[in-house]
């Protein structure tokens, strides 16, 4: 498939999804959205690719936010509507089944900012800037934003950066858990890759069991949460990644993972 606001590339079983609007800083209208969720839903097909990576073309920004000019005309009835298609979009990233990595090479404020939330882990570019400045705007954060920054940082710091819509650092993202890691500018996307490929070297079925379970973590208590954990642990025991990881443990040798 041919998209005209993505860019894909695929390095063995990772694949890169750039956001390709550089004249704009990657803004996301409606097209761009549409052709993530395309992307990510042929990536989740391809049994080949193990991995996701979403960065920002350009050198100045991941995704400067969602695009003001095409959120300006909008009614009441529209604005819901534009914010579902956000939230639909960024659900499916999240709850996709594979890892998915958020290089944040740049901006990452407001829908930027929800967009890497919504990834599994976030590294970022010591020159990248995050934030979600909606109310300077006259709205609220619209895809999650005010969800998932609270789980990540805390109600307090939370409604600190929501309250105040000021941007902050990299460094200080990741002082407060916004962030996983801050890379040099020119090394960020290698550096993802490098995980990206760590994580794919290992058995997928229990990396996918895994994501499913910490993702619950958050919803369910703590009993439910343990009974489904107890239950996909006891699943990844009828795998032949199972035998293939612990028999390469016993064996004193690297294990080669099928996805069985």
């Amino acid at each position: 498939m041919s998209y005209e606001n993505v860019i894909v590339e695929n390095r063995e079983n990772v694949q890169i999804l750039y956001i390709n609007r550089p004249k704009v800083l990657n803004a996301l209208n409606e097209q761009t959205l549409l052709e993530i969720e395309a992307a990510v839903k042929s990536f989740a097909e391809d049994t080949n690719l193990s991995v996701l990576i979403i960065t920002g073309s350009g050198d100045r920004a991941f995704v400067a936010g969602a695009d003001i000019e095409a959120q300006y005309p909008l009614d009441a009835v529209q604005g819901r509507k534009w914010g579902l298609l956000g939230h639909r979009v960024f659900t499916l990233i999240e709850t996709l089944e594979k890892p998915v990595i958020a290089a944040i090479n740049g901006y990452a404020l407001g829908g930027g900012c929800e967009l890497a939330m919504a990834c599994d882990i976030r590294l970022a570019s010591e020159k990248a800037q995050l934030g979600q400045p909606e109310v300077t705007l006259g709205i609220t954060p619209g895809y999650g934003g005010t969800q998932r920054l609270t789980r990540l940082v805390g109600p307090g710091k939370a409604k600190q950066l929501v309250f105040t819509g000021q941007r902050i650092t990299a460094i200080e993202a990741h002082r407060i858990g916004l962030v996983d890691e801050v890379y040099p500018h020119e090394t960020l996307l290698e550096e993802a890759i490098k995980m990206a490929q760590l994580i794919a070297s290992n058995a997928p079925i229990a990396v996918r069991y895994s994501k499913v379970l910490i993702n619950q973590s958050i919803q369910i208590n703590n009993d439910m949460a343990t009974t489904v954990e107890a239950g996909l642990f006891g699943l990844c025991f009828a795998t032949q990644d199972q035998k293939e990881g612990m028999g390469a443990f016993l064996e004193k040798r690297k294990p080669v993972f099928q996805g069985k």
